[in-house]
């Protein structure tokens, strides 16, 4: 007799073995029918796994995270299938889940098309339509290389080969093509319904760029047709707001393959830019931040005590002189500590904060830079706050009230908290992780944020907390962060004379509110769509007139809104009226002011706010009222 726990603690007896598919039949036929995969024992398992003793349970339908994961799998071998119905010489290679959907790599003797892609889908969707059964064997695995090569299939039996010989290896079939797997696996192609193909791509065998360039095919593949169609409207509202695009069309920025990785700030772009910064400087001076500034080439002494330069040289830019090894710093702390070390420092001082604007460099693999979200030279707002144990509750809790109020004005309400813990491999004593982490959890308690554990996510040195913001299409950036660092202080000896006359390590911790300026106003851009707010808009207003005979009229204007400190932009073109109004309002700008005989006459401004608002005509003191209003409570219009 075998004894089935279920989720809810209910037990079920079988006269022998039974598989998962057999118990949700036995608990109904709806059930049955929504089975993608069960969990055995906490290991998720085909709906064909026969238990042969006592197990826990759970059924894995649609409806759960590991069911959409079984689905996205199971869509990519689908694709394989599909492509060697259309494609019998294409040879398949590997094909895993990624978020929001998977991919899978090809090679074909010619470069797929979109129109290879749209029959692809199509023939996924027939496949799908037949609902014929997933079903698995096992074979040991030099018959598995031997299979796969009679095939043919050369990458699955290199795959296959690399794996220790007195290994078994899993195939899974669906109609007329097998695949290696380990699995699970929807029990039929019938379960695949809500799936769309997105894009091709090129992709190294291995990742190893002097191998050959596979053909990549991504999709995405959801449990519903509402939860697809949300996903791919999404994915329209991002091409919209995608930085790059709005880079280019409001004259903001560009990337130059003179200098991959790097930025070319324009003038509107560095105006954006140095609004973020300045308002963050003012962030630093009303907080109790000292704003410091280290050199950007560090001797590799300095960075093999970090141990940096074991660890992360290959990402360093690294550079000789007179027979001395430097690096770029890719991080400002170890310049923050050499700072702190220079005269000797009291309990008294502490907590000691310290801020800086600092350029780092790192050597980021080109296929994953991507506009300014992720570049190979970048600014932070970095700090470190110099401080005793017992002073970091009282310095998490001010930091993340600051970070909330930071976040809003850039105009974002939803921030998702993360407290990782301590991983398997750290230092420092047990005693020293339980007061840093119980320290970052009573902070988010103390400050009203509901916040989730990571357990073992923390760093090597400290645990940390994550602030993550969400847009506003959902997609989440993981920004803020403050962590709790041991260890940094150890390798460089830093210390500070205790009440008791003794030398005492500094805790540091590590934070930054927005980190990359560069990311961060990537976010910003997409966030808005570029419709900044009024007090971060490159250009906050534009003055138009209508005919030559305002032109004074209408420089006055701007000259008044500029001595009021305004970024504005006065346009006196022959035009018609009507298309000035148009090519100002696709820069996004918060406020266009038309003038003509009447408003001139009446020392009065037409205006109109961004979204094609006609506002009505104002005296100009009125408008200069309002949008002195608006910057200072940091409106989002």
């Amino acid at each position: 007799m075998i004894q089935i726990t279920l989720p809810d603690g209910s037990k079920r007896e079988f006269p022998g073995p039974v598989t998962v598919a057999e118990v949700a039949a036995s608990i109904g036929s709806g059930l049955a029918k929504a089975a993608l995969a069960g969990r055995v024992d906490g290991k998720v398992v085909d709906t064909s796994f026969q238990m042969l003793s006592d197990s826990a349970l759970s059924i894995v339908t649609a409806k759960d995270a590991d069911g959409l994961e079984v689905i996205r799998h199971s869509t990519a071998h689908l694709l394989a299938y599909a492509v060697k119905e259309l494609f019998p010489d294409a040879q398949v290679t590997i094909g895993p889940v990624i978020e929001h959907g998977f991919f899978y790599d090809f090679s074909y003797k010619r470069p797929f098309t979109l129109d290879d892609l749209a029959a692809i889908e199509k023939k996924m969707t027939e496949l799908s339509n037949k609902d014929e059964l997933v079903t698995r064997r096992v074979l040991p695995r030099d018959e598995a290389v031997a299979y796969f090569k009679s095939l043919g299939e050369h990458y699955k039996a290199e795959i296959i080969a690399s794996i220790p010989a007195n290994e078994d290896v899993s195939l899974y079939r669906e109609g007329k093509f097998e695949d290696l797997c380990r699995g699970p696996h929807v029990p039929s192609t019938g379960k695949l319904k809500h799936f769309k193909l997105m894009k091709l791509a090129g992709a190294y065998w291995r990742g190893d760029h002097r191998n050959e360039m596979l053909q990549r095919i991504y999709g995405t593949a959801w449990a519903t047709k509402e939860e697809l169609q949300q996903h791919l409207t999404m994915l329209e509202e991002a091409e919209k707001r995608d930085h790059r695009k709005l880079g280019r069309e409001l004259d903001l920025f560009h990337i130059d393959d003179h200098a991959p990785g790097l930025v070319f700030w324009h003038p509107k772009g560095w105006t954006l830019w140095q609004g973020v910064e300045q308002y963050m400087r003012k962030v630093y001076q009303d907080n109790g931040y000292q704003e410091v500034k280290g050199p950007q080439i560090l001797d590799k002494t300095l960075w093999e005590k970090t141990g940096h330069w074991d660890k992360y040289r290959e990402n360093m830019f690294t550079t000789e002189s007179e027979k001395r090894d430097y690096a770029l710093k890719p991080m400002n702390c170890p310049g923050h500590i050499l700072i702190f070390k220079q005269g000797i420092k009291s309990y008294r001082d502490l907590p000691l904060r310290y801020g800086e604007f600092g350029n780092c460099h790192r050597n980021e693999p080109t296929g994953g830079l991507h506009g300014i979200m992720r570049v190979r030279g970048f600014t932070q707002d970095d700090g470190h706050i110099f401080c005793t144990e017992e002073q970091i509750l009282d310095e998490c809790v001010n930091y993340t009230t600051l970070l909330k109020k930071v976040y809003a004005d850039f105009g974002f309400k939803n921030i998702i908290y993360k407290v990782a813990t301590r991983p398997a491999q750290r230092i420092g004593s047990d005693e020293s992780w339980d007061r840093a982490e119980a320290a970052l959890i009573e902070s988010l308690k103390a400050s009203g944020c509901e916040f989730e554990i990571s357990p073992g996510d923390g760093a090597f040195y400290g645990p940390k907390i994550e602030y993550t913001l969400k847009d506003a299409i959902g997609r989440q950036w993981q920004c803020g962060t403050m962590q709790v660092d041991f260890s940094m202080p150890e390798r460089l000896d830093a210390e500070y004379v205790g009440e008791d006359g003794a030398r005492h390590r500094p805790v540091m911790l590590h934070r930054a509110i927005v980190g990359s300026l560069e990311r961060f106003i990537g976010i910003l851009i997409e966030e808005h769509a570029g419709a900044l707010p009024t007090w971060l808009a490159p250009q906050q207003v534009s003055v138009l007139n209508i005919t030559d005979s305002q032109a004074e009229y209408a420089q006055k204007v701007a000259k008044t809104l500029k001595n009021q400190g305004l970024r504005v932009n006065l346009d006196l073109r022959n035009e018609k009226i009507t298309y000035k109004i148009r090519e100002h309002s696709m820069q996004k700008l918060p406020f266009i002011l038309v003038v003509g005989d009447k408003e001139m006459a009446a020392g009065a401004v037409a205006v109109r706010a961004r979204g094609n608002k006609d506002l009505g005509v104002m005296s100009l003191e009125a408008f200069c009222h309002q949008i002195a209003v608006d910057i200072a409570h940091k409106s989002v219009v």
